[in-house]
């Protein structure tokens, strides 16, 4: 029997691992390629929609990269012996898994898109810290589409505080982290 503690903190980790996977590579390209805003400016304020370092190269090659990760979880998840498989399905099948994982993946590069959106509306410069702004968008924005379309995986997965606490905790750890190796490789232009 596993540690029911254990088992909610592996169902979080186990479903945020494509997004973080996504979010962490998409400065992989290096800001090559055409900025998702391809220049415009807000007509309201006068400011980029996003700014220069959210590319279309980084949108696509984070979600891309993170796929194969989110398909190799489906296939072990379905491969394992029944007393091994403690974590959310992402599908009857791996081609099933599919739309989950596009979303998790797709949906981080969105959702972290639109952080920069409302930085930009805030008057935040790109690549300026804004918390909880550079942390939360890129998570929230599958979760919640995936509790909509997909709620025997999202819902399920998020429904208690200890959840969401393990949800916080991932994201705000690990997305510190992996920014920090971004920047001290030569990635990331600030760490954070």
């Amino acid at each position: 029997m596993v540690d029911p503690h254990l088992r909610v903190a592996a169902d979080v980790l186990w479903v945020l691992l494509p997004a973080l996977i996504a979010n962490a590579t998409a400065t992989l390209p290096r800001g090559r390629g055409p900025p998702m805003d391809f220049g415009r400016l807000w007509p309201g304020d006068g400011r980029r929609v996003l700014g220069p370092s959210k590319t279309w190269s980084g949108f696509w090659f984070g979600t891309l990269f993170a796929m194969p990760f989110g398909l190799l979880e489906a296939y072990l998840i379905l491969i394992a012996p029944p007393d091994l498989a403690i974590v959310p399905q992402f599908g009857a099948s791996v081609l099933a898994a599919v739309p989950v994982v596009f979303l998790l993946s797709a949906g981080a590069m969105t959702g972290d898109a639109f952080g920069s959106f409302v930085k930009r509306r805030l008057g935040r410069p790109s690549g300026g810290r804004a918390i909880l702004l550079d942390q939360l968008p890129f998570v929230l924005l599958p979760l919640v589409v995936g509790a909509v379309l997909f709620p025997s995986v999202f819902v399920t997965t998020f429904e208690s505080f200890e959840a969401i606490a393990w949800l916080l905790i991932y994201t705000l750890g690990l997305h510190a982290l992996f920014n920090y190796v971004g920047y001290w490789a030569g990635l990331k232009k600030v760490p954070w």
